[in-house]
Parts: C-alpha cells; structure tokens; sequence
C-alpha cells in the first residue's frame, strides 16, 4: 500500500495539475493511464514544501464521447493514488435533462407545500 497522497489541485488548458505528498524514497514514480495505455508528458517536480508537483497533459485524441477515465497510480505497487473523469458528449444528455426536469418537480412540490403552509399559519 502506497503512503503517497494526491489532491487535484486544478484542471487547465487540457493539463491536470495536483499535489503528491506522503513518504517516499526519491522521486515517487507514478504512471497515468487510459484504457490501459500509459500517457506520455506526465511531470512529478519537486516543490519547496517537501512534495511534488504533479502535471498530467490530457492528450486531445482521448477526448471523446462518454466518460472517460484516466488513473493515476503509484509504479512501485500499482496503488491508484487518483482518477481523473471526462465526461462529453451526448452519451449522458438525456440522464441529465430527466434529472433537472425530476429536480424542477420536486422544487415546485415544496414551493407549493412552503406556500400552503403559510397561509395556514396566518
């Protein structure tokens, strides 16, 4: 088990940044991959805090339609520190539109009910 941790620090420009901190002997390797194919361009830096500056490019042919995931594993042990989710597309328009028309019911269901519930108050 892998006593390093990441945390995303931003996603910008089609580059994923983070912060790798925890135990390690050297410069921690890590390795990112998608659909089981490693990306090439990831950079781990060290900083002035004692942790490493973790920089991953998201390659434009990965982008697609659906969700696609990207996993951030430590190379030692293969532990997944991190994943990173694109989601694009249509593939899940139609779940989302039937969310917020289910989310835009239930919110004039208790506007109804807060209303009824004053005038009964009065």
């Amino acid at each position: 088990m892998s006593e390093l941790q990441l945390v995303k620090t931003r996603i910008s420009a089609g580059v994923w940044e983070g912060v790798l901190s925890g135990r390690s002997q050297g410069a921690p390797e890590i390795e990112v991959t998608h659909l089981q194919t490693p990306l090439p361009g990831v950079e781990v830096s060290a900083r002035a805090e004692g942790d490493w500056a973790v920089r991953v490019p998201i390659p434009p042919e990965a982008i697609a339609d659906g969700v696609q995931t990207f996993l951030i594993r430590d190379r030692r042990d293969g532990t997944v520190l991190e994943s990173i989710t694109l989601i694009a597309g249509e593939a899940l328009g139609h779940d989302i539109r039937a969310e917020m028309a289910l989310l835009r019911e239930e919110l004039d269901l208790l506007k109804r009910a807060f209303r009824q519930h004053c005038r009964d108050t009065m």
